[in-house]
């Protein structure tokens, strides 16, 4: 299912918002009604939640099925939750604390920033348990921001070119193809949030945008609903 939908207030559902195919974290100021919506489109529990006492958990957090990789203030609370929900959980040694912003992954693989350490790429590649592949993707360090990516398909922006299709399509282990959200907006990856059973894009997005975010992420078959734009 695809929905264009007001979440949080702003195009930036991805960097307030994680989703998986395990589950969904949200902020604990989201009301109920934008929590029924998410449910109800990725088909997934909904889970308020924080990282570093912060409501920008799609920033400071990336996750896969497997585990999630945080920020490394992340409070000691925040980690037993993630725990309990079934996540293997680690930080990175890196000075660079918003660990969705630079890397994008699914339960086959992952891109990460090359401003990341060695030896974050290996927590990253021991937690997620993939296999994880450092580089710029369309000129750009913030590779979080600027892929959404699921294990059905991936959508990067849309200044990508073959070859870094190719890449993607190989690491990830699934087929996309480049877009935008919200009217024009290329960080996909900061614009949307997805899983395998649904997507949610920026309000302002178009129907040709919607066409597109749903090939490239393996929703063909499915009836897609932009009817509610709450």
């Amino acid at each position: 299912m695809l929905k264009r939908v007001d979440i949080v207030g702003n195009p930036n559902l991805g960097v307030f918002i994680l989703a998986t195919d395990k589950v969904v974290l949200v902020p604990y100021n989201l009301s109920d009604e934008k929590i029924e919506i998410i449910n109800d489109t990725l088909k997934v529990d909904v889970v308020r939640a924080s990282v570093s006492g912060s409501s920008l958990i799609g920033s400071l957090a990336v996750a896969n099925s497997n585990g999630i990789v945080v920020s490394p203030h992340v409070l000691d609370r925040e980690i037993k939750q993630f725990e309990d929900l079934g996540f293997d959980v680690a930080t990175i040694p890196d000075k660079y604390t918003a660990i969705g912003n630079i890397v994008a992954t699914n339960d086959n693989g992952a891109i990460a920033s090359p401003f990341l350490s060695n030896e974050s790429i290996k927590i990253i590649k021991r937690t997620l348990d993939v296999n994880v592949e450092s580089t710029s993707m369309v000129g750009r360090d913030i590779i979080g921001s600027v892929i959404s990516v699921t294990n059905k398909g991936f959508l990067i922006d849309k200044n990508a070119v073959e070859t870094e299709l190719d890449f993607a399509q190989e690491v990830f282990d699934v087929e996309g193809d480049i877009g935008t959200v919200g009217k024009g907006i290329s960080l996909v990856g900061a614009c949307s949030i997805a899983n395998s059973y649904g997507a949610i894009v920026a309000k302002d997005s178009t129907g040709p945008e919607m066409a597109r975010v749903e090939e490239a992420l393996g929703f063909l078959d499915d009836l897609y609903n932009h009817e509610e734009l709450i």
